[in-house]
């Protein structure tokens, strides 16, 4: 039951640096699309043409 007590506050510690992380990466853009502008030029748009 011991071990309980140092678990628990360990887990939000890593759940917290976790939120940190991913909000971090999230605000400076990581996630951006960087191949989808390069693979539209490719793609055939005539539908627009008919």
């Amino acid at each position: 039951m011991d071990i309980i007590y140092l678990l628990l506050p360990l887990s939000l510690v890593l759940v917290i640096v976790i939120v940190w992380a991913i909000l971090w990466a999230v605000k400076s853009r990581q996630f951006d699309d960087l191949e989808g502008p390069a693979h539209r030029i490719l793609m055939d748009d005539d539908k627009n043409d008919e």
